[in-house]
């Protein structure tokens, strides 16, 4: 089947037809008479998300297709199914249904790669608005996790004892590690960055904060981080701290943290065992008020970046491209001919008209589940 447009190569842009057969990209081919008001850009890639349409990865059964089906109209054709903390049984219930989707995902849904693992193995002065049910990490732990569900990356606060010895092992394993909900130092930072830390969990939030005198886990990732995530809604991130970690982190990358309470009315949604409120599309914890992941998209992920200056080139190797890299897969991320034909179309304003993942389009009629529950 054929798209024309205007399409983004990693060689630039290219007026033409991009044809797919079946699940790859078979050719790319300019023709300065194709239409100049369509945007073909590689899907996007959300290495940390929770939940969507009401739904909880936690709940573990068939919420991860869930999940998966709602982020795919918006533009996601790869993601990470990711955890909360929780007893070890909650962790596993979760870890059984993502093993599941990952085996055999639902076609008409986004991939879902294997597992951002997002704590237990965290700092109780950090937490955000993960519960306090914190353990030390050990390998023996993560490796019987792994064997129910491929972790790919997994968030853990360097500075715990024990930690950076983990940090080697794990990737040793090829898990990318990643700081997330520390205390930790700038020194402890570095340490971890040597030890083979290999990225940071929504940068600024969850970790301690910079100053010119105590630079800390944030300023461990300005000063030396290749990869970083950070979520992109403009609530978590004040947009001139978001400017400079662009300027200070080579390939910055954009995650969207999804809850349940995505693509949803406002009301009472679970995050794990904890109930959040969606309210003007943020989303926090009941009790306590803290910020609890969010209601964000892909798409508007890619227009918020887009709003904050960044070219549309830019902002798409933040949502695809270097997600891609980040995990080392060669299949997607751009688009090319043998590649996954993962491609989303946008129109001049930057809204979605079609999504194609694995070469399956996805019906985007319905952009939000109106048969899931809003918690009383």
């Amino acid at each position: 089947m054929n798209i024309s447009g205007r399409i983004l190569t990693p060689n630039g842009w290219i007026l033409g037809h991009l044809r797919h057969d079946g699940a790859h990209i078979a050719s790319i081919e300019a023709d300065p008479a194709a239409p100049t008001d369509q945007l073909i850009l590689p899907g996007f890639i959300d290495l940390h998300v929770h939940g969507a349409g009401g739904t909880d990865i936690m709940e573990g059964g068939d919420a991860a297709r869930r999940v998966a089906r709602l982020h795919a109209r918006h533009g996601t054709t790869s993601m990470l199914g990711t955890t909360m903390t929780a007893p070890p049984e909650h962790i596993e219930r979760a870890l059984l249904g993502l093993g599941r989707a990952i085996a055999t995902p639902a076609p008409d849904g986004a991939q879902i790669l294997g597992v951002h693992l997002e704590g237990p193995f965290l700092n109780c002065q950090r937490l955000g608005a993960q519960p306090p049910l914190v353990s030390i990490g050990t390998l023996e732990q993560v490796c019987r996790w792994n064997a129910i569900a491929a972790i790919k990356v997994l968030t853990l606060a360097p500075e715990i004892p024990g930690h950076l010895q983990l940090i080697a092992e794990l990737s040793a394993m090829g898990i990318r590690v990643q700081a997330g909900h520390s205390a930790g130092s700038y020194d402890e930072g570095v340490a971890a960055i040597e030890a083979g830390l290999a990225g940071f969990t929504h940068l600024f939030n969850g970790m301690s904060g910079f100053s010119h005198r105590a630079p800390g886990m944030v300023g461990a990732a300005l000063a030396h981080a290749e990869f970083a995530e950070v979520i992109p809604d403009l609530q978590h991130v004040q947009p001139g701290a978001l400017r400079a970690a662009l300027r200070a982190i080579p390939r910055l990358y954009a995650v969207t943290d999804a809850t349940a309470a995505t693509g949803m009315p406002d009301g009472e949604y679970l995050l794990g065992s904890q109930r959040v409120m969606k309210c003007m599309g943020c989303v926090r914890l009941v009790l306590g008020d803290s910020l609890a992941g969010s209601a964000l998209t892909m798409d508007q992920a890619l227009r918020n970046l887009v709003d904050l200056g960044l070219t549309l080139e830019d902002a798409s190797a933040r949502v695809s491209r270097y997600p891609a890299e980040y995990l080392g897969l060669q299949d997607r991320g751009i688009l090319a001919a043998g590649l996954r034909a993962d491609l989303v179309v946008l129109g001049p304003d930057l809204q979605l008209r079609r999504v194609i993942a694995g070469g399956h389009h996805i019906n985007l009629a319905h952009g939000v589940y109106q048969d899931a529950p809003v918690l009383t």
